[in-house]
Protein backbone atom coordinates (compact mmCIF):
# COMPACT_ATOMS: atom_id res chain seq x y z
CA UNK A 1 0.00 0.00 0.00
CA UNK A 2 1.68 3.35 -0.63
CA UNK A 3 1.45 6.61 0.91
CA UNK A 4 -1.59 7.55 -0.71
CA UNK A 5 -3.58 4.70 0.07
CA UNK A 6 -2.66 4.77 3.44
CA UNK A 7 -3.40 8.46 3.78
CA UNK A 8 -6.82 7.82 2.18
CA UNK A 9 -7.41 4.85 4.13
CA UNK A 10 -7.08 6.75 7.76
CA UNK A 11 -9.39 9.59 6.10
CA UNK A 12 -11.98 6.76 6.01
CA UNK A 13 -11.50 6.08 9.38
CA UNK A 14 -12.11 9.80 9.98
CA UNK A 15 -15.01 9.72 8.30
CA UNK A 16 -16.80 6.25 10.08
CA UNK A 17 -15.56 7.84 13.02
CA UNK A 18 -17.26 11.37 12.69
CA UNK A 19 -20.31 9.28 11.42
CA UNK A 20 -20.74 7.38 14.45
CA UNK A 21 -20.19 10.29 16.68
CA UNK A 22 -22.81 11.88 14.39
CA UNK A 23 -25.41 9.29 15.45
CA UNK A 24 -25.05 10.14 19.19
CA UNK A 25 -26.35 7.77 21.33
CA UNK A 26 -27.56 5.43 18.01
CA UNK A 27 -30.28 4.99 15.72
CA UNK A 28 -32.72 3.56 18.71
CA UNK A 29 -32.12 6.44 21.49
CA UNK A 30 -32.74 9.06 17.94
CA UNK A 31 -36.14 6.87 17.30
CA UNK A 32 -37.01 7.67 21.30
CA UNK A 33 -35.95 11.29 20.89
CA UNK A 34 -38.46 11.31 18.32
CA UNK A 35 -41.11 9.44 19.82
CA UNK A 36 -41.04 11.83 22.74
CA UNK A 37 -41.56 15.06 19.61
CA UNK A 38 -38.21 16.17 19.64
CA UNK A 39 -35.59 16.98 17.19
CA UNK A 40 -31.80 15.88 18.30
CA UNK A 41 -29.00 17.86 18.92
CA UNK A 42 -27.99 17.99 15.41
CA UNK A 43 -31.15 18.32 13.85
CA UNK A 44 -31.91 21.35 15.74
CA UNK A 45 -28.82 22.35 14.60
CA UNK A 46 -29.68 22.55 11.00
CA UNK A 47 -32.77 24.41 12.23
CA UNK A 48 -31.29 26.86 14.00
CA UNK A 49 -27.63 28.19 11.90
CA UNK A 50 -28.01 29.14 8.18
CA UNK A 51 -27.48 26.08 5.88
CA UNK A 52 -23.57 24.74 5.86
CA UNK A 53 -22.01 26.84 8.37
CA UNK A 54 -22.39 25.62 11.71
CA UNK A 55 -18.68 24.09 12.22
CA UNK A 56 -18.11 21.86 15.07
CA UNK A 57 -15.16 21.95 17.73
CA UNK A 58 -14.66 19.08 20.38
CA UNK A 59 -16.30 16.00 18.44
CA UNK A 60 -13.87 13.63 19.55
CA UNK A 61 -14.31 14.29 23.26
CA UNK A 62 -15.61 11.68 25.52
CA UNK A 63 -16.59 11.31 28.98
CA UNK A 64 -13.97 10.41 32.14
CA UNK A 65 -15.89 8.17 34.07
CA UNK A 66 -13.64 6.28 35.84
CA UNK A 67 -15.88 4.63 39.27
CA UNK A 68 -19.47 3.27 39.65
CA UNK A 69 -19.61 1.38 36.43
CA UNK A 70 -18.41 4.51 33.78
CA UNK A 71 -14.89 2.82 33.39
CA UNK A 72 -14.36 2.60 29.72
CA UNK A 73 -17.65 3.73 28.64
CA UNK A 74 -18.40 5.68 25.57
CA UNK A 75 -20.60 8.77 25.65
CA UNK A 76 -20.17 10.27 21.84
CA UNK A 77 -19.14 13.82 22.43
CA UNK A 78 -20.47 13.46 26.13
CA UNK A 79 -24.14 14.41 25.34
CA UNK A 80 -23.46 17.74 23.77
CA UNK A 81 -22.19 19.39 20.48
CA UNK A 82 -20.30 22.98 20.35
CA UNK A 83 -19.27 25.13 17.60
CA UNK A 84 -20.01 28.01 15.95
CA UNK A 85 -21.76 29.60 12.69
CA UNK A 86 -23.59 31.76 11.20
CA UNK A 87 -27.30 33.59 11.85
CA UNK A 88 -28.39 35.59 9.16
CA UNK A 89 -25.17 36.00 7.94
CA UNK A 90 -23.22 36.74 11.46
CA UNK A 91 -21.26 35.04 13.83
CA UNK A 92 -22.76 32.99 16.28
CA UNK A 93 -21.77 30.18 19.04
CA UNK A 94 -23.50 27.70 20.40
CA UNK A 95 -24.12 24.44 22.76
CA UNK A 96 -26.49 21.69 21.69
CA UNK A 97 -26.97 19.18 24.99
CA UNK A 98 -27.18 15.81 23.14
CA UNK A 99 -30.14 13.83 24.92
CA UNK A 100 -30.06 10.88 23.18
CA UNK A 101 -26.39 10.10 24.62
CA UNK A 102 -26.94 9.30 28.23
CA UNK A 103 -29.97 11.55 28.53
CA UNK A 104 -27.44 14.81 28.05
CA UNK A 105 -26.29 14.51 31.81
CA UNK A 106 -24.10 16.78 32.93
CA UNK A 107 -20.33 15.05 32.90
CA UNK A 108 -17.15 16.91 33.13
CA UNK A 109 -16.03 17.01 29.65
CA UNK A 110 -19.81 17.46 28.61
CA UNK A 111 -18.83 20.36 30.84
CA UNK A 112 -15.35 21.43 29.53
CA UNK A 113 -16.84 21.65 26.40
CA UNK A 114 -20.18 24.08 27.30
CA UNK A 115 -17.66 26.29 29.02
CA UNK A 116 -14.93 25.86 25.67
CA UNK A 117 -17.82 27.71 23.76
CA UNK A 118 -18.76 30.04 26.38
CA UNK A 119 -15.10 31.28 26.34
CA UNK A 120 -14.64 31.32 22.92
CA UNK A 121 -17.73 33.66 22.30
CA UNK A 122 -16.68 36.15 24.83
CA UNK A 123 -13.30 36.09 23.77
CA UNK A 124 -14.35 36.25 19.65
CA UNK A 125 -17.10 38.66 20.57
CA UNK A 126 -19.74 36.80 19.32
CA UNK A 127 -23.66 36.13 20.99
CA UNK A 128 -23.88 32.53 22.66
CA UNK A 129 -26.52 30.34 22.66
CA UNK A 130 -27.44 26.97 25.04
CA UNK A 131 -29.72 24.90 23.94
CA UNK A 132 -30.32 22.78 26.90
CA UNK A 133 -32.21 19.14 26.93
CA UNK A 134 -30.45 17.68 29.83
CA UNK A 135 -31.66 15.32 32.73
CA UNK A 136 -28.70 16.81 34.96
CA UNK A 137 -25.80 16.18 36.62
CA UNK A 138 -24.01 12.86 36.03
CA UNK A 139 -23.53 11.77 39.45
CA UNK A 140 -21.31 9.15 38.71
CA UNK A 141 -18.41 11.61 38.10
CA UNK A 142 -19.08 13.49 41.44
CA UNK A 143 -16.37 16.19 41.51
CA UNK A 144 -16.12 16.60 37.93
CA UNK A 145 -19.70 17.89 37.23
CA UNK A 146 -19.57 20.53 40.52
CA UNK A 147 -16.11 22.13 39.73
CA UNK A 148 -17.39 22.21 35.50
CA UNK A 149 -20.79 24.09 36.95
CA UNK A 150 -18.43 26.64 39.22
CA UNK A 151 -16.74 27.29 36.17
CA UNK A 152 -19.76 27.53 33.79
CA UNK A 153 -22.00 30.26 36.79
CA UNK A 154 -18.41 31.75 36.47
CA UNK A 155 -18.26 32.13 32.53
CA UNK A 156 -21.75 33.49 32.61
CA UNK A 157 -21.41 35.90 35.04
CA UNK A 158 -17.82 38.02 33.52
CA UNK A 159 -19.85 37.47 30.32
CA UNK A 160 -22.56 39.09 31.17
CA UNK A 161 -22.65 42.60 29.68
CA UNK A 162 -20.14 41.63 27.06
CA UNK A 163 -22.00 39.15 24.88
CA UNK A 164 -25.45 38.52 24.42
CA UNK A 165 -26.70 34.97 25.88
CA UNK A 166 -29.70 33.40 25.00
CA UNK A 167 -31.15 30.01 26.85
CA UNK A 168 -32.81 28.01 24.97
CA UNK A 169 -35.14 25.34 26.72
CA UNK A 170 -36.17 22.54 24.78
CA UNK A 171 -35.92 19.60 27.66
CA UNK A 172 -35.07 19.77 31.06
CA UNK A 173 -32.67 21.52 32.82
CA UNK A 174 -32.69 20.42 36.46
CA UNK A 175 -30.62 21.04 39.71
CA UNK A 176 -27.13 23.37 40.32
CA UNK A 177 -27.44 23.74 36.13
CA UNK A 178 -30.54 25.61 36.24
CA UNK A 179 -28.54 28.31 37.64
CA UNK A 180 -27.17 29.27 34.52
CA UNK A 181 -29.97 30.28 32.54
CA UNK A 182 -30.86 32.20 34.98
CA UNK A 183 -27.59 34.13 34.69
CA UNK A 184 -27.79 34.85 31.08
CA UNK A 185 -30.05 37.62 29.28
CA UNK A 186 -32.63 35.44 28.27
CA UNK A 187 -34.23 32.37 28.32
CA UNK A 188 -36.76 30.88 25.78
CA UNK A 189 -38.95 27.75 27.29
CA UNK A 190 -41.35 25.52 24.45
CA UNK A 191 -44.48 24.80 25.48
CA UNK A 192 -44.96 21.54 27.39
CA UNK A 193 -41.25 20.64 26.66
CA UNK A 194 -39.09 23.49 28.70
CA UNK A 195 -38.80 22.48 32.02
CA UNK A 196 -36.30 23.91 34.61
CA UNK A 197 -35.93 23.68 38.48
CA UNK A 198 -32.98 23.60 41.18
CA UNK A 199 -35.43 20.46 42.59
CA UNK A 200 -37.40 18.19 40.20
CA UNK A 201 -40.65 16.64 41.84
CA UNK A 202 -39.53 13.43 42.83
CA UNK A 203 -36.80 15.29 45.32
CA UNK A 204 -39.23 17.93 46.36
CA UNK A 205 -41.97 15.61 47.73
CA UNK A 206 -39.09 13.30 49.44
CA UNK A 207 -37.86 16.17 51.22
CA UNK A 208 -41.13 18.26 51.91
CA UNK A 209 -43.52 16.24 50.92
CA UNK A 210 -44.92 18.42 48.77
CA UNK A 211 -46.91 16.32 45.71
CA UNK A 212 -46.22 18.77 42.66
CA UNK A 213 -46.35 17.86 39.15
CA UNK A 214 -43.16 19.02 37.01
CA UNK A 215 -45.71 21.91 34.99
CA UNK A 216 -46.91 23.27 38.35
CA UNK A 217 -43.24 23.72 39.43
CA UNK A 218 -40.57 24.59 36.42
CA UNK A 219 -43.31 25.02 33.45
CA UNK A 220 -43.16 27.98 31.05
CA UNK A 221 -46.95 28.93 32.62
CA UNK A 222 -45.34 29.66 36.52
CA UNK A 223 -42.11 30.60 34.70
CA UNK A 224 -43.49 33.07 32.17
CA UNK A 225 -46.51 34.41 34.15
CA UNK A 226 -45.32 34.52 38.04
CA UNK A 227 -41.53 33.83 38.77
CA UNK A 228 -40.12 35.71 35.37
CA UNK A 229 -37.70 33.08 34.91
CA UNK A 230 -39.16 33.19 31.26
CA UNK A 231 -39.10 36.01 28.65
CA UNK A 232 -40.15 34.38 25.74
CA UNK A 233 -42.89 31.58 25.35
CA UNK A 234 -42.23 28.93 21.85
CA UNK A 235 -45.38 27.11 20.43
CA UNK A 236 -42.58 24.30 19.58
CA UNK A 237 -38.81 23.81 18.33
CA UNK A 238 -39.06 25.54 15.36
CA UNK A 239 -41.08 28.50 16.34
CA UNK A 240 -38.04 28.65 19.74
CA UNK A 241 -35.40 29.07 17.01
CA UNK A 242 -37.31 31.41 14.50
CA UNK A 243 -37.89 33.92 17.68
CA UNK A 244 -34.07 33.54 18.76
CA UNK A 245 -33.26 34.33 15.11
CA UNK A 246 -35.42 37.30 15.78
CA UNK A 247 -34.05 38.64 18.75
CA UNK A 248 -30.54 38.29 17.67
CA UNK A 249 -31.34 40.77 14.77
CA UNK A 250 -32.36 43.40 17.33
CA UNK A 251 -28.68 43.10 19.19
CA UNK A 252 -25.52 43.75 18.38
CA UNK A 253 -22.57 40.93 18.41
CA UNK A 254 -20.98 42.25 21.75
CA UNK A 255 -20.62 45.16 23.57
CA UNK A 256 -18.24 46.48 21.73
CA UNK A 257 -20.64 46.86 18.33
CA UNK A 258 -23.78 48.76 17.82
CA UNK A 259 -26.74 46.70 16.86
CA UNK A 260 -27.32 45.93 13.14
CA UNK A 261 -29.09 48.27 10.92
CA UNK A 262 -32.11 47.54 8.72
CA UNK A 263 -33.68 48.80 6.11
CA UNK A 264 -37.12 48.43 6.81
CA UNK A 265 -38.95 50.14 4.24
CA UNK A 266 -41.30 52.38 6.44
CA UNK A 267 -40.85 56.40 6.03
CA UNK A 268 -39.23 57.82 8.64
CA UNK A 269 -41.43 60.89 8.66
CA UNK A 270 -44.48 58.76 8.58
CA UNK A 271 -47.35 59.90 10.72
CA UNK A 272 -50.62 58.54 12.44
CA UNK A 273 -53.41 60.07 13.04
CA UNK A 274 -54.29 56.78 14.47
CA UNK A 275 -53.61 57.36 17.41
CA UNK A 276 -55.93 60.75 18.35
CA UNK A 277 -58.32 57.17 18.24
CA UNK A 278 -56.82 55.00 20.61
CA UNK A 279 -55.18 57.58 23.12
CA UNK A 280 -58.48 58.45 25.55
CA UNK A 281 -59.80 62.05 26.51
CA UNK A 282 -59.91 60.82 30.09
CA UNK A 283 -56.65 60.20 32.30
CA UNK A 284 -58.68 57.28 33.72
CA UNK A 285 -59.55 55.66 31.37
CA UNK A 286 -57.84 52.39 30.09
CA UNK A 287 -56.26 51.67 26.61
CA UNK A 288 -53.46 49.51 25.42
CA UNK A 289 -49.92 51.03 25.21
CA UNK A 290 -49.36 48.17 22.39
CA UNK A 291 -51.54 49.87 20.13
CA UNK A 292 -49.77 53.33 20.58
CA UNK A 293 -46.40 51.40 20.03
CA UNK A 294 -47.59 49.61 17.18
CA UNK A 295 -48.56 52.31 15.27
CA UNK A 296 -44.99 54.41 16.21
CA UNK A 297 -42.68 51.46 15.18
CA UNK A 298 -40.97 50.35 11.94
CA UNK A 299 -43.68 48.54 10.28
CA UNK A 300 -45.35 48.30 13.37
CA UNK A 301 -43.28 45.50 14.37
CA UNK A 302 -41.87 45.07 17.68
CA UNK A 303 -40.30 41.72 19.97
CA UNK A 304 -41.72 41.76 22.73
CA UNK A 305 -40.16 40.29 26.24
CA UNK A 306 -41.93 39.08 29.64
CA UNK A 307 -45.20 39.06 27.57
CA UNK A 308 -47.24 37.91 29.72
CA UNK A 309 -45.31 38.74 32.93
CA UNK A 310 -46.77 41.71 35.03
CA UNK A 311 -48.35 42.92 32.28
CA UNK A 312 -48.55 47.22 33.42
CA UNK A 313 -44.90 47.82 32.25
CA UNK A 314 -44.12 46.27 28.63
CA UNK A 315 -40.78 46.28 27.59
CA UNK A 316 -39.98 45.33 23.62
CA UNK A 317 -37.03 45.87 21.17
CA UNK A 318 -37.84 47.42 17.97
CA UNK A 319 -36.67 49.39 15.22
CA UNK A 320 -37.31 53.45 14.59
CA UNK A 321 -35.80 54.28 11.28
CA UNK A 322 -34.44 51.02 10.75
CA UNK A 323 -32.40 51.48 14.19
CA UNK A 324 -32.40 49.19 16.94
CA UNK A 325 -34.51 50.86 20.11
CA UNK A 326 -35.64 49.09 23.84
CA UNK A 327 -38.59 50.39 24.60
CA UNK A 328 -40.23 50.67 28.17
CA UNK A 329 -43.71 51.67 28.53
CA UNK A 330 -46.48 51.45 31.39
CA UNK A 331 -49.57 49.96 29.89
CA UNK A 332 -52.63 51.31 31.39
CA UNK A 333 -55.05 48.39 30.28
CA UNK A 334 -53.42 46.53 33.27
CA UNK A 335 -53.45 47.97 37.00
CA UNK A 336 -53.75 51.26 35.28
CA UNK A 337 -50.08 51.31 34.55
CA UNK A 338 -49.34 51.38 37.87
CA UNK A 339 -45.54 50.77 38.96
CA UNK A 340 -45.30 47.57 40.67
CA UNK A 341 -41.93 45.89 42.05
CA UNK A 342 -42.49 43.02 39.56
CA UNK A 343 -43.01 45.41 37.19
CA UNK A 344 -39.56 47.92 38.63
CA UNK A 345 -37.42 44.78 38.22
CA UNK A 346 -39.20 43.92 34.28
CA UNK A 347 -38.06 47.30 33.51
CA UNK A 348 -34.78 47.97 35.10
CA UNK A 349 -33.12 44.49 33.73
CA UNK A 350 -34.10 45.34 30.34
CA UNK A 351 -32.82 48.68 30.16
CA UNK A 352 -29.53 47.74 31.87
CA UNK A 353 -29.40 45.06 29.12
CA UNK A 354 -30.25 47.69 26.66
CA UNK A 355 -27.77 49.92 27.92
CA UNK A 356 -25.02 47.43 28.14
CA UNK A 357 -25.53 46.84 24.33
CA UNK A 358 -25.42 50.05 23.00
CA UNK A 359 -29.51 49.75 22.16
CA UNK A 360 -30.94 53.61 22.42
CA UNK A 361 -34.06 53.70 25.12
CA UNK A 362 -37.35 54.71 24.88
CA UNK A 363 -39.90 55.63 27.29
CA UNK A 364 -43.37 55.78 26.28
CA UNK A 365 -44.72 57.11 30.38
CA UNK A 366 -48.49 57.09 31.76
CA UNK A 367 -48.51 55.49 35.59
CA UNK A 368 -50.35 57.38 38.69
CA UNK A 369 -46.70 56.09 40.58
CA UNK A 370 -45.54 53.11 42.73
CA UNK A 371 -48.37 51.07 44.03
CA UNK A 372 -48.63 51.52 47.56
CA UNK A 373 -49.96 49.15 50.35
CA UNK A 374 -48.93 46.44 52.66
CA UNK A 375 -48.29 44.29 50.64
CA UNK A 376 -46.04 46.24 48.26
CA UNK A 377 -44.07 46.79 51.38
CA UNK A 378 -43.81 43.45 52.70
CA UNK A 379 -42.44 42.41 48.99
CA UNK A 380 -39.68 45.46 49.23
CA UNK A 381 -41.06 47.98 47.11
CA UNK A 382 -38.41 50.54 48.82
CA UNK A 383 -35.43 48.66 47.30
CA UNK A 384 -36.65 46.89 44.71
CA UNK A 385 -38.64 49.60 43.22
CA UNK A 386 -35.13 51.57 43.32
CA UNK A 387 -33.68 49.32 41.00
CA UNK A 388 -35.33 51.30 38.18
CA UNK A 389 -34.28 54.30 39.63
CA UNK A 390 -31.04 52.84 39.38
CA UNK A 391 -31.29 51.66 35.60
CA UNK A 392 -32.97 54.83 34.55
CA UNK A 393 -29.85 56.95 36.26
CA UNK A 394 -26.72 54.77 34.79
CA UNK A 395 -27.94 54.41 31.03
CA UNK A 396 -25.20 56.28 28.80
CA UNK A 397 -26.82 55.08 25.77
CA UNK A 398 -29.59 57.94 24.22
CA UNK A 399 -32.11 57.60 26.18
CA UNK A 400 -35.54 59.96 25.13
CA UNK A 401 -39.22 59.69 27.35
CA UNK A 402 -42.38 60.52 26.04
CA UNK A 403 -45.44 61.81 28.49
CA UNK A 404 -48.32 60.68 27.37
CA UNK A 405 -51.17 60.31 29.90
CA UNK A 406 -50.89 60.76 33.93
CA UNK A 407 -47.35 61.02 35.45
CA UNK A 408 -47.20 61.32 39.09
CA UNK A 409 -44.37 61.17 41.82
CA UNK A 410 -41.99 58.17 41.70
CA UNK A 411 -44.07 57.11 38.73
CA UNK A 412 -43.32 61.08 36.64
CA UNK A 413 -39.45 60.55 37.68
CA UNK A 414 -38.31 56.52 37.41
CA UNK A 415 -39.45 56.24 34.03
CA UNK A 416 -36.94 59.30 32.65
CA UNK A 417 -37.36 62.51 33.97
CA UNK A 418 -35.01 65.47 32.87
CA UNK A 419 -33.53 65.06 36.39
CA UNK A 420 -32.08 61.73 35.29
CA UNK A 421 -30.01 63.11 32.92
CA UNK A 422 -32.99 61.68 29.74
CA UNK A 423 -31.39 63.35 26.74
CA UNK A 424 -34.97 64.94 25.12
CA UNK A 425 -38.12 64.31 27.07
CA UNK A 426 -41.28 65.03 25.03
CA UNK A 427 -45.01 65.67 26.17
CA UNK A 428 -48.46 64.83 23.96
CA UNK A 429 -50.92 67.65 25.21
CA UNK A 430 -52.79 64.82 26.67
CA UNK A 431 -50.00 64.04 29.51
CA UNK A 432 -50.77 65.26 32.70
CA UNK A 433 -48.29 65.76 35.46
CA UNK A 434 -47.19 66.57 38.96
CA UNK A 435 -45.78 65.33 42.58
CA UNK A 436 -49.41 64.30 43.28
CA UNK A 437 -53.01 63.70 41.37
CA UNK A 438 -55.10 65.94 42.01
CA UNK A 439 -57.15 64.84 44.51
CA UNK A 440 -54.91 63.34 47.13
CA UNK A 441 -53.27 67.05 46.69
CA UNK A 442 -56.88 69.15 47.04
CA UNK A 443 -57.34 66.72 49.73
CA UNK A 444 -54.41 68.00 51.62
CA UNK A 445 -54.17 72.41 50.53
CA UNK A 446 -57.92 72.87 50.59
CA UNK A 447 -58.70 70.58 53.57
CA UNK A 448 -60.20 73.85 55.21
CA UNK A 449 -61.69 75.93 52.40
CA UNK A 450 -63.83 72.20 51.68
CA UNK A 451 -65.11 71.96 55.34
CA UNK A 452 -65.69 75.56 55.41
CA UNK A 453 -68.28 75.08 52.35
CA UNK A 454 -69.61 72.28 54.40
CA UNK A 455 -70.64 74.07 57.32
CA UNK A 456 -71.65 77.07 55.14
CA UNK A 457 -74.11 74.98 53.46
CA UNK A 458 -75.22 73.29 56.77
CA UNK A 459 -75.85 76.75 58.41
CA UNK A 460 -78.42 77.11 55.32
CA UNK A 461 -79.98 74.02 55.66
CA UNK A 462 -78.79 72.57 52.83
CA UNK A 463 -76.64 68.98 52.51
CA UNK A 464 -73.21 69.71 53.84
CA UNK A 465 -71.45 66.24 52.16
CA UNK A 466 -73.23 67.62 48.64
CA UNK A 467 -71.38 70.95 49.33
CA UNK A 468 -68.05 69.79 50.13
CA UNK A 469 -68.04 67.32 47.10
CA UNK A 470 -68.85 70.42 44.95
CA UNK A 471 -66.03 71.94 46.68
CA UNK A 472 -63.83 69.80 45.82
CA UNK A 473 -64.88 68.90 42.35
CA UNK A 474 -64.16 73.03 41.37
CA UNK A 475 -60.55 72.84 43.46
CA UNK A 476 -59.72 69.73 42.00
CA UNK A 477 -60.07 71.48 37.82
CA UNK A 478 -59.08 74.30 39.00
CA UNK A 479 -55.84 73.25 40.20
CA UNK A 480 -55.58 70.03 37.38
CA UNK A 481 -55.71 73.10 34.70
CA UNK A 482 -53.54 75.25 36.33
CA UNK A 483 -50.80 73.07 37.83
CA UNK A 484 -51.19 69.74 36.10
CA UNK A 485 -51.39 70.54 32.67
CA UNK A 486 -48.49 69.69 30.68
CA UNK A 487 -47.84 73.48 30.09
CA UNK A 488 -47.20 74.12 33.91
CA UNK A 489 -44.38 72.33 33.58
CA UNK A 490 -42.80 73.01 30.62
CA UNK A 491 -42.67 76.59 31.76
CA UNK A 492 -40.54 75.64 34.49
CA UNK A 493 -38.23 73.43 31.59
CA UNK A 494 -39.46 70.00 33.23
CA UNK A 495 -40.31 69.65 29.33
CA UNK A 496 -38.20 69.59 26.18
CA UNK A 497 -41.30 70.08 23.37
CA UNK A 498 -44.92 69.75 23.92
CA UNK A 499 -45.36 67.60 20.68
CA UNK A 500 -48.37 66.25 18.37
CA UNK A 501 -49.20 62.53 19.26
CA UNK A 502 -49.35 61.63 15.04
CA UNK A 503 -45.64 63.52 14.59
CA UNK A 504 -44.29 61.21 17.62
CA UNK A 505 -42.57 58.66 15.18
CA UNK A 506 -40.91 60.80 12.68
CA UNK A 507 -40.08 63.55 15.88
CA UNK A 508 -38.34 60.39 17.79
CA UNK A 509 -36.40 59.18 14.17
CA UNK A 510 -34.92 62.71 14.46
CA UNK A 511 -34.08 62.84 17.83
CA UNK A 512 -32.06 59.56 17.48
CA UNK A 513 -30.41 60.46 14.63
CA UNK A 514 -28.60 63.92 16.39
CA UNK A 515 -28.08 61.82 19.49
CA UNK A 516 -26.33 59.22 17.39
CA UNK A 517 -22.81 60.17 18.89
CA UNK A 518 -23.55 60.77 22.56
CA UNK A 519 -20.81 60.07 24.60
CA UNK A 520 -21.53 60.16 28.30
CA UNK A 521 -19.16 58.96 31.39
CA UNK A 522 -20.05 58.25 34.72
CA UNK A 523 -17.61 59.01 37.57
CA UNK A 524 -14.95 56.47 37.77
CA UNK A 525 -16.20 53.64 40.30
CA UNK A 526 -14.94 49.89 40.09
CA UNK A 527 -18.91 49.11 40.09
CA UNK A 528 -22.44 50.28 41.49
CA UNK A 529 -24.19 48.34 43.97
CA UNK A 530 -27.44 47.98 42.48
CA UNK A 531 -30.12 47.46 44.98
CA UNK A 532 -30.61 43.88 45.37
Amino acid sequence: MGDRDKILAKVQELEEKKKQISLGGGPKAIEKQHQAGKLTARERIDKFYDPDTFMEIDMFADCLGREFGMAGKSIPGDGIVIGHGLVEGRPVAAFFADYTSMAGTFGEMHGRKMNKIIEFAINKKMPVIGVNDCAGARLQENMGPLSQYGRLFYLNSIGSGVVPQISLLHGYVAGGQAYSPGLMDFLFMVKDMGYTFIAGPPLVKAMLSEDISADELGGYKVHSTTSGVCHVVAEDEMDSFTKCRKLLSYLPSSNLDMPPYDDTGDPADRVSEKIYDIIPADRWRPYDMKKIIKEIVDNGEFFEIHKDYFKEMVICFARLGGHSVGIVANNPMFRGGVITTQAAEKAARFKIFCDAFNIPIINLIDTPAYLIGSQQEKLGIIYRGAKLLYATSCATVPQISVYIGKAYAGGYLTMGSKDFDVDLVYAWPTADLGLVGPKGTVNVLFRKEITAAGEAAKAKGEDPAKAEEEERARREKEFADTYMSVYYPAKLQHIDDIIDPKETRPILIKSLEQLANKVKELPWRKHGNIPL
